[in-house]
């Protein structure tokens, strides 16, 4: 294997490695014999480590905002880049000079040798010494043009990737700072777009600025040997130069006005598409797949306007290059026969080689430099911007030990907001002290503000007025779990050491131990993306875990009993909040009133406000009516049918510690439930990118017939093009004096050359058309297909992966690859027509052009090998770098209150690292092969211009000039073409990717023609028909020979011990995956309707409080189907329509990314208000509203109740009081009906599994629910 010390070896033998890249040759055999993988690849050199660029670049830039401040001036990034690579760049510059000047001395060189054989006699040695010297001159410029070419590239690229990288770290660094008012000016989209797009500019702008100097340097002096050459004629051509590079600047000051415009849309895209892939399962239960559909649609139909019009510019830029030659020549030579000069064929030959030079310079490179600056200034003023967003103000650091006097939290008279705009402040004149050792509550109504208090304390939310004083190191279990891929043990541990015997103790305390000993690898279990294989309260537990390993100070625990069952609660408050973190400052926000006996101190919050705050006894002797919520509480557990919005995931889990057994139910929303997945590598193809990839990207866009019509007009361009050519080279190559003074002659060079320049235009215009429509055919497609494929694709792929795919792999498609493939394609046609016309005139020089075509192939044949799985492997390590900015964007609060920013710092560094180990050996084998390709070239020049002079008798002037004309110009067409053919190759990997994704495996057709009955599910009677349920299709069934009916109107409880797969429940029931055997609802058999017919007559509260970035109607209401009216009965109902009333748009209001703008109580009250906007029939809940007081929650109970009281409601309970009063409880037991029957019946039977777990509550609790289940019968 080769490893990376053939790498770093380079650093030593820098001049070996930049001629000839011979440290690839290794990579380069070990590509022939296997697929490449990641432990393949070199490592980075020190210098390129992200780390290294990343704090280099944030200095620079540090200084400039620091000044800039100081002097009251914009800071600006082009500065600070400047100021950090201009001088490494500069010395690529004195490359680029070189390379010129070569390009100018080759055709006069030419030129010389030509004259030679014009004059030739066979006497004259003192000539032919001369000649061997110009030919000499001519090959050793030729080797030099090879090296110094690749000295430039090595170098430019290198910068490139180096600025990129630099930048991506800043990015990151930024994203992981930024202050609460700054998340709600940006997105996850607009930053993943930041990181997959518009860095990739600095790659591309760094080959072609310095063409900005050198072009029209270039030109100046080619002006001066024109005028030497054939005098004032040569003005007409330099005057066609001078007409269309305006045109071309003006295209490129068009490319940086499309590029904004496309920036914000694809943005907007991607931010569509994370919250897509976040709320899958919402959008599924819903059936909202359509209106998604149609907003990705919407902002793809603007985005893809918007790409048509860059890219019909650059194929008028393309085809303006290549017209270009054919108006030159036509100008030129016509005004100089007119003004009476006869042409030589040294001045012909000459002419037309100056010319082509400059052509290349300022009619290519030179309106490419300032597309590319264009867009790049976009990138950088987009970076900029995001650069200068406010960051959080980091003031609350801890104290050495002998400073701090005990640790504590003094607050006085604060005041705060999270949006000024607002009237109401977040926090309204709070005052508290928590010291030492004590255990402060935090109670209050949904909205009330508990979790604002402790973002203050965090310093997430700014302060208006008011103190706040922190002595002590900070640590924070967030309300909502945030879990990150890796192992559970990782999660936990955060980048802290292992203490062994700690470690135990914190497992113990958060209820963990059993949960590990049920996994199959214990705590190096790997979690998938957002949590995938956890339960709800395993999500929960773990983050509670992460807070308390740490060593901290101080305790914020936001609401972490509300995941878990009463039973396990009080472990965890026991155990570990008021046992391992004893002897801690700790602040607890709370629902669960039956713990406050326990603590020091209790805040009641409403509105912002403390209503009330001491101990328990000083509240009892207030006005807050403490006993009557206390009772409830105890009563009723604070049991509610709805489900906690942060337990997204898996099923039913017993938990046991060393005393008793503790029951707990999770969600039903994952479908792995117990089969614990691991996150797949993704996948990547071998070999060819194979024809069907190609004939599905080129007919995606266009028929069969299109690209007929193509193919013609390419041929016709062409046809016209040898046409002119030899035309014009005929009479230099054999002699004819006066030619150009036929008339007729003219007229027909004229129709020739306008023939070219239409056609030559109506090809790329129509190329370019049909591939970006293609590219926006292939993204639908895939979009479509996503849409359609089963929940568990999300559970194994992270999201990072998925957005990688629309990101960076469609931006190829949209931009990159059209234009490396036109190039290709008429450079491909282009050397047909000059082998043509040069075999046509010189038959004999198809002899070297076959050898040296098969050689070339095998150059291609070998590097593609290698090349072809570095970039595919470049994509996949594209990968984890987005995956982990959107893990790291979800956990912001929880990294920030941990201080673990450094430790993500080192993770996304390293991340980047491995990317760009593959993009930088992407880089230098494609040198290694141009590189080859370049020095093979170089090679036949040499043995043509001896070989001219050693077979000189014989041979004319015109002969010689066409055949040293066409070496040139076509060894570096040929070459050019043989790369780009490569490239094309290396870039259709993104098309494979993203076809790959469009054949995607579909869940069940959304409608079928067997449509149910129009008045179907008007009961909502549900039967099991000995339904067995898979996951895996090659695994055991998790649901077992179930048969059972649920009758209209009847509320059923479904509860299990751990391994039950009551969630498979559900998902049989919605088509989550396909069931086996029989579900009918009213009559119809499930499997045997369209999804959406199924799914639209259903409503779910779910778990997880989805909400999207849109209006509250939208959220609410996407397609439009219910009245103002209805939707504000709806949102009183759910004690929502005040919040809604003070919102600046009311019903209009846009709502922040992921809904961040309302609590998570409030969030999970407007799911609860679309179920009553629905009403349909059959209503399935899980527990939803643990995140509410008490009081809100008896309000919504009744409002369930009253709405409800026609419907069959299913309720998964996370506590059994929330479903001891259901008409019926189904006990689940691995997968098969343990009971069914009614709860008083069910806990007659003192064998029976309900009657186990009732008993487990303890004695009150037992006989509580108990008396329930009496009066319910």
């Amino acid at each position: 294997c080769v490893n990376s010390i053939s790498f770093k070896r380079s650093s030593k033998w820098k001049w070996f490695v930049f001629f000839c890249f011979s440290w690839l040759n290794p990579l380069l055999q070990l590509g022939q014999k296997h697929r490449l993988e990641k432990g393949d690849m070199y490592s980075v050199l020190p210098e390129d480590r992200s780390e290294t660029l990343g704090e280099e670049l944030q200095r620079c830039w540090n200084e400039e905002v620091k000044k800039a401040s100081k002097e009251l001036w914009k800071p600006q990034l082009s500065r600070v880049l400047i100021k950090c690579y201009g001088k490494s760049y500069a010395l690529a510059g004195l490359f680029e000079f070189f390379l010129e000047a070569i390009k100018v001395i080759q055709p006069l060189l030419l030129g010389k040798i030509i004259l030679f054989f014009e004059n030739y006699h066979p006497d004259d040695q003192r000539s032919l010494c001369m000649a061997y010297v110009y030919a000499a001159a001519m090959s050793i410029s030729t080797f030099g043009l090879t090296i110094l070419q690749h000295l430039y590239y090595y170098h430019v690229q290198r910068t490139g990737m180096r600025i990129r990288v630099a930048m991506c770290h800043m990015i990151y660094r930024k994203a992981l700072g930024l202050s609460t008012e700054s998340i709600g000016r940006t997105t996850t989209g607009q930053i993943v777009n930041l990181l997959s797009n518009d860095v990739n500019h600095f790659d591309e702008i760094t080959l072609r600025l310095h063409y900005l100097w050198a072009g029209p340097l270039q030109a100046m002096v080619i002006i001066v040997f024109l005028w030497y050459e054939i005098g004032p004629s040569c003005l007409a051509g330099v005057a066609t130069i001078a007409v269309m590079m305006p045109i071309q600047t003006w295209f490129g000051k068009l490319f940086g006005i499309f590029r904004s415009k496309t920036a914000v849309l694809t943005d907007s895209r991607i931010r569509i598409m994370n919250e897509v892939v976040s709320g899958i399962r919402i959008i599924k239960m819903y059936v909202w797949e359509k209106w998604f559909s149609a907003l990705v649609t919407e902002v793809r139909k603007k985005e893809i306007s918007r790409i048509l019009k860059s890219s019909y510019l650059r194929g008028l830029n393309m085809a303006s290059f290549f017209a270009s030659s054919k108006l030159i020549i036509f100008v030129t030579f016509t005004v100089y026969t007119l003004l009476g000069n006869t042409m030589t064929a040294s001045q012909v030959f000459v002419t037309m080689s100056l010319y082509g030079t400059i052509k290349v310079t300022l009619t290519l490179f030179f309106p490419l430099a300032i597309e590319k600056l264009s867009e790049t200034v976009v990138s950088i003023r987009r970076i900029k911007n995001f650069l200068l967003l406010e960051e959080i103000e980091r003031k609350n650091i801890m104290l050495p030990l002998a400073e701090k006097g005990g640790n504590s939290i003094e607050i006085e008279k604060l005041t705060c907001y999270w949006d000024k705009s607002l009237d109401a402040p977040s926090l309204q004149n709070v005052s508290i002290t928590a010291k030492s050792h004590q255990l402060l509550t935090v109670i209050g109504p949904v909205g009330a503000g508990k979790s604002s208090l402790l973002s203050a304390i965090l310093g997430e939310l700014p302060r208006d007025t008011g103190t706040l004083k922190v002595k002590g190191q900070l640590t924070y279990a967030s309300q909502q779990p945030w879990v990150f891929p890796g192992t559970i043990r990782s999660n936990i541990l955060f980048g802290r050491e292992l203490n062994p015997k700690k470690y135990e103790q914190v497992l113990r305390a958060c209820a963990l131990k059993k949960d590990l000993e049920m996994f199959p690898d214990g705590d190096l279990t790997l979690i998938g993306d957002r949590g995938a294989t956890l339960s709800g309260g395993q999500k929960a537990r773990v983050n509670l875990a992460r807070a308390v390993y740490e060593d901290a100070d101080i305790y914020l625990l936001d609401d972490p009993l509300s995941a878990v069952d009463a039973e396990v609660g009080k472990h965890l408050f026991d155990k570990c909040i008021c046992g391992l973190l004893k002897n801690k400052c700790r602040i607890l926000v709370t629902h669960q009133l039956r713990h406050l006996r326990e603590v020091d101190q209790i805040l009641v919050l409403k509105e912002g406000q403390i209503m009330v705050q001491g101990s328990y006894s000083e509240l009892q002797s207030s006005d807050l009516d403490m006993v009557s919520l206390l009772r409830r509480d105890e009563e009723q557990e604070q049991l509610s049918p709805f489900a906690d919005p942060e337990k997204l995931s898996l099923q039913s889990r017993w938990t046991n510690d060393s005393h008793s057994s503790h029951y707990v139910l999770g969600s039903f929303l994952v479908l792995q439930v117990e089969a614990i997945q691991t996150i797949a590598e993704e996948t990547r193809a071998e070999g060819n990118v194979s024809s069907h990839i190609y004939f599905t990207y080129f007919t995606a866009g266009c028929s069969l017939l299109v690209l007929m019509v193509i193919v013609f007009l390419s041929i016709l361009a062409e046809v016209m093009s040898i046409m002119l050519y030899y035309l014009v080279e005929y009479p230099a190559v054999n002699q004819i004096p006066n030619y150009f003074f036929n008339i007729v002659l003219l007229c027909l060079l004229l129709g020739l050359t306008a023939a070219a320049v239409v056609f030559g235009f109506a090809r790329s215009l129509v190329i370019f058309h049909g591939l970006v429509r293609s590219a926006q055919t292939l993204h639908n497609s895939m979009f479509s297909a996503v849409l359609h494929t089963p929940v568990s694709f999300f559970d194994v792929n992270p999201i990072g992966r998925i957005l990688n795919r629309f990101s960076k792999d469609v931006s190829q498609m949209d931009s990159v690859l059209p234009i490396t493939f036109v190039d290709f394609y008429q450079l491909f046609l282009q050397n047909v027509g000059v082998i043509a016309v040069a075999a046509s005139v010189i038959p004999l020089i198809l002899i070297p052009v076959v050898p040296l075509l098969l050689i070339f192939l095998y150059l291609r044949s070998l590097y593609l090998r290698t090349s072809r799985d570095i970039k595919r492997l470049e994509s996949t390590t594209r990968s984890p770098v987005l995956s982990h900015l959107s893990s790291s964007l979800n956990g912001l609060s929880t990294i920030r209150a941990s201080r673990s920013e450094e430790k993500l710092k080192k993770d996304f560094d390293a991340h980047q690292d491995l990317h760009s180990e593959a993009w930088f050996l992407f880089l230098m084998t494609s040198r290694w092969f141009a590189l080859r390709l370049d020095s093979i070239c170089s090679i036949f020049i040499t043995l043509t211009a001896f070989g001219l002079i050693l077979l000189r008798d014989g041979l004319v002037a015109g002969e010689v000039g066409l055949v040293l004309t066409y070496a040139v110009t076509l060894m570096g067409n040929f070459q050019w073409t043989v790369r780009q053919s490569a490239e094309v190759e290396n870039m259709m990997t993104s098309v494979e990717r993203v076809v790959e994704y469009t054949e995607l495996k579909n869940e069940g057709p959304w409608e079928t023609q067997q449509h149910p009955p129009s008045d179907w599910l008007s009961q909502g009677m549900i039967t099991f028909d000995r339904v067995n349920f898979f996951y895996d299709t090659d695994g055991p069934p998790v649901l077992k020979e179930i048969s059972a009916t649920f009758h209209a109107k009847e509320k059923v409880g479904i509860v299990g011990r751990t391994g039950a797969w009551k969630s498979s429940l559900v998902s049989a029931i919605f088509r989550l995956a396909e069931p086996q055997g029989k579900i009918y609802i009213d009559g119809v058999v499930t499997s045997e309707i369209g999804l959406h017919d199924l799914r639209q007559k259903m409503s779910i509260i779910p778990q997880d409080p989805v909400l999207f970035t849109d209006s509250v109607r939208k959220n609410l209401d996407p397609f439009n189907q219910h009245t103002d009216e209805d939707l504000w009965k709806a949102l009183e109902e759910v004690q929502l329509k005040s919040v809604v009333e003070e919102l600046p748009g009311k019903l209009e209001a846009v709502l922040a990314e992921s809904g961040s703008n309302f609590s998570v109580g409030q969030r999970q009250l407007v799911c609860l208000a679309r179920a009553i906007l629905r009403k349909n029939r059959i209503l399935i809940i899980d527990e939803a509203t643990a995140n509410v007081d008490p009081r809100t929650d008896e309000l919504i109970q009744k409002t369930i109740r009253d709405k409800f009281k026609e419907c069959t409601v299913i309720t998964i309970a996370h506590r059994l009081n929330t479903i001891i009063d259901s008409d019926r409880i189904f006990v689940l037991e691995s997968g098969t009906i343990q009971e069914f029957d009614h709860p008083f019946t069910l806990l007659q039977n003192k064998e029976g599994a309900l009657y186990r777990m009732v008993q487990q509550m303890g004695q009150a609790e037992s006989a509580s629910l108990l008396e329930s289940a009496r009066q319910v019968s």
